[in-house]
């Protein structure tokens, strides 16, 4: 590869010297001292090319540059600063029952069996069907908003069975009725999670960080002002020597 490249740079001076041979009048009238075919040629990596002329890579440097200076200019600020003005910009709308109470399930909207209880009994251990199996069909809870229905089968994946039903169980106390209600409980504080959303940041919360902001932005454009001066002090030190 390097034997090639050499080859083209004799090349290209032999037909220069053979031009001039040729035609001397070429030095003078076709430029002068100005002509660009009397200055020497460079040689670099990227092939042979004119002085005066822009390397592959200034040429793409030059691009970017300009590139950048079309496009309009925004303000910067930090990464924190910057990722608490995303999660405020991409909260979420508020649903339509924000702010109301939360549905209460009752006995009426599940479907209940009843089985010997292995726990805390007395004389009634397993004698009395005291254990409460209880399920609730999501889907069909039309008394639910379709929100929280749905985030109620997220949350409850793995204890929804085949037919769409969260199944729990308690034994905790030694009646149906008090198991009754601690599986309703349960059920209930289930429901609660899924309809949980949390507050909208307030204005004041906006504003704040709008003013960290600004003020980030502000010391940055001053720092980057001070390193300019810095560099351009530099240059005149460097010329005056």
């Amino acid at each position: 590869m390097a034997s090639s490249r050499l080859q083209s740079m004799a090349i290209v001076c032999l037909t220069r010297v053979a031009a001039v041979s040729a035609s001397p009048s070429a030095l003078v009238g076709t430029g002068g001292k100005n002509s660009s075919f009397l200055q020497p040629l460079q040689f670099s990596r990227g092939g042979i090319r004119r002085p005066g002329s822009p390397s592959r890579w200034q040429q793409q440097i030059r691009s970017m540059r300009e590139a950048g200076d079309s496009g309009e200019k925004q303000e910067k600020m930090p990464a924190r600063l910057a990722q608490m003005q995303k999660v405020l910009d991409s909260a979420p709308e508020l649903p339509d029952d924000y702010g109301k109470p939360i549905p209460q399930i009752t006995i009426d909207h599940v479907t209940l069996t009843f089985a010997r209880s292995g726990g805390a009994g007395g004389q009634n251990v397993n004698k009395v069907n005291t254990k409460v199996d209880m399920r609730f069909n999501v889907m069909a809870a039309n008394w639910l908003p379709e929100r929280i229905r749905l985030k109620l089968l997220q949350l409850q994946k793995n204890r929804i069975n085949g037919d769409g039903e969260i199944v729990v169980s308690s034994t905790k106390t030694r009646t149906q009725k008090g198991n009754i209600e601690d599986a309703l409980g349960k059920l209930q504080e289930m429901i609660d999670a899924a309809a949980y959303v949390p507050p909208p940041p307030s204005e004041e919360t906006k504003k704040k960080i709008q003013k960290l902001a600004k003020i980030e932005n502000e010391r940055r454009l001053q720092d980057k002002k001070k390193s300019s001066s810095k560099k351009a002090d530099r240059r005149n030190k460097g010329s005056w020597d």
